[in-house]
């Protein structure tokens, strides 16, 4: 139990259905959602829609989605894979001719097609019970009215908002500035474009003038992007994967999400006795920063389009983690792996619902980096992902850049099972991060026995190329004891990624936790 005379948050405990997400108007709505006889699904929408106009530098209907859908009286878990692929006309070979080793973060090379908007009209008609019109009727509100910008939102922004180029500028900027704590940000485009969704189903977005106005704005600036390329975009159904951690069962979003490298990192951790080290001293954050490394050499080696990702039972079987505790030397540092263009960016949104009758929605909803490509449609203000970022330039990798394929993803939603039964939905914002914010908050839980709200609420760091990233809450001497271990130690600018979950409690109480580095809450009812 926390210590009541401490800055803090208690847990949200709630018996009928609960919402978890990083905007406390998006948890609101979807709570309303359920109230109104909506169900999980229904909410999940409603929520991550809005989020859309609550956090624009986060994520839109410009983006991607994935998800993992737990239907009401069952234990089975579907996986929803929302990720739109590149134009047809993406080329690594004109793009390598132009004199380019990796992908371009920002501008037209990077934006793939938006698959989020097929995902979520497919999530409504196959597991919603109230319909796209009334699930999409707050956020057309909101985004026809406004919403005050608030103060985590406001940080990001201004932290984001010089990518934005041209149309973007106009759609996300008030009288050409970053807007403040406070202010109202509307966004009348998307209001039209949600309507049109809401009349016309998907093809309100991927046909007609949406589309018109979508491939036109991306020609205009360059793209080889056509109207055919959008009407063909489809998410689909697939098989989650899933490995066991100390009597649970981790179960994430397949290729070409990374999910499995949150499987690989739990895997390798599994070797070492963190219970017997500090919570939050050295020797654990230097044992989770070179598993980090491994895992994350493996991602980058085999992850890629679903199509195109052959090594995956290699990368989940237990004898390759074996393999690769074996290398992590205990006390000292090993060499950082190569930087890759996703491997800084930190924007994106999350959203998890458990209704009364336990179906469980886990939902992560993306543009990528901060305002995406920095582009936008020239009427409706549909911001365009820099997804594209993901792809690799090295000739024959299995994530290189090829028209119709999908990027290699950094956003994944989890749950976790115990006795054949889903006991936590969950996800970790954060970009490169989420698979190492997977892995300590299940680490927290099942190694440490913390409380949930605990668990979420603790320090964080993430080692990259440019060095281990502490947030404020490790003591220094930890900071000088990973120095001596060779790390190169960083304080955090800003908070690690933000974390949501909700426990379904075998008494039938759901207990739901939210990351106090954001501006969200959990709610129920």
């Amino acid at each position: 139990m926390r210590d009541f005379q401490k800055p803090g948050r208690s847990a949200v405990l709630a018996s009928n259905g609960l919402c978890a997400t990083s905007h406390p108007l998006a948890a609101k709505v979807a709570l309303d959602v359920l109230q109104a006889g909506g169900n999980a699904a229904d909410a999940a929408i409603a929520g991550a829609v809005l989020l859309g106009i609550c956090e624009p530098q986060m994520t839109g209907i410009g983006g991607d989605c994935f998800v993992l859908l737990k239907p009401a009286g069952e234990e089975r878990v579907i996986a929803l894979n929302g990720s739109g692929p590149a134009p047809a006309g993406l080329s690594a070979d004109a793009l390598r001719a132009r004199g380019l080793t990796a992908m371009p973060i920002h501008g037209i090379d990077a934006v793939t097609l938006p698959g989020a908007m097929d995902a979520f009209c497919r999530l409504s008609a196959d597991w919603g019970r109230i319909g796209l019109a009334e699930t999409l009727a707050p956020a057309i509100r909101y985004a026809e009215e406004g919403v005050p910008v608030a103060p985590r939102v406001a940080f990001d922004w201004g932290t984001d908002a010089a990518v934005l180029q041209g149309e973007a500028r106009r759609h996300f900027l008030l009288n050409g500035k970053v807007p403040e704590v406070g202010q109202i940000f509307r966004a009348p485009g998307q209001a039209e474009v949600l309507r049109r969704v809401a009349c016309e189903g998907r093809a309100g977005f991927y046909e007609g003038e949406v589309a018109e106005d979508m491939i036109a704005s991306l020609n205009a600036l360059g793209g080889p992007h056509t109207m055919d390329d959008l009407a063909g975009v489809r998410s689909f159904y697939t098989d989650p994967v899933a490995a066991p951690y100390k009597g649970a069962e981790v179960i994430e979003h397949p290729p070409n999400g990374q999910g499995a490298t949150a499987l690989l990192l739990l895997n390798i951790l599994s070797h070492f006795d963190l219970p017997a080290m500090a919570p939050f001293g050295a020797t654990r954050a230097h044992i989770e920063a070179e598993a980090a490394k491994l895992a994350y050499d493996a991602r980058n080696r085999f992850l890629a389009d679903p199509d195109h990702t052959a090594r995956l039972a290699h990368m989940l079987a237990p004898e390759t983690a074996a393999r690769l505790a074996a290398l992590i030397n205990p006390r000292r540092a090993s060499a950082n792996p190569a930087a890759l263009t996703e491997a800084v960016h930190k924007d994106t949104v999350y959203i998890t619902v458990v209704d009364r009758d336990r179906m469980a929605v886990s939902l992560i909803y993306s543009i990528f980096w901060g305002f995406g490509a920095g582009l936008a449609s020239t009427k409706f203000g549909i911001n365009f992902q820099n997804r594209g970022a993901g792809f690799s330039l090295t000739q024959g990798h299995p994530n290189e850049a090829a028209g119709g394929k999908r990027p290699m993803h950094t956003i994944i939603p989890g749950m976790l099972a115990e006795g054949g039964h889903v006991t936590m939905p969950f996800g970790v914002m954060g970009g490169a991060y989420q698979p190492c914010g997977h892995a300590r908050l299940v680490t927290n839980l099942r190694d440490y026995g913390m409380e949930l709200q605990e668990a979420i609420d603790a320090p964080r760091g993430f080692t990259t190329p440019e060095g281990f990233t502490l947030e404020r809450g490790y003591a220094p001497s930890v900071a000088a004891e990973l120095a001596d271990m060779g790390h190169t130690v960083r304080e955090a600018e800003e908070p690690i990624g933000g974390a949501q979950a909700i426990v379904i409690h075998p008494s039938g109480v759901l207990e739901g936790g939210s990351d106090p580095r954001k501006d969200g809450c959990a709610l129920g009812y």
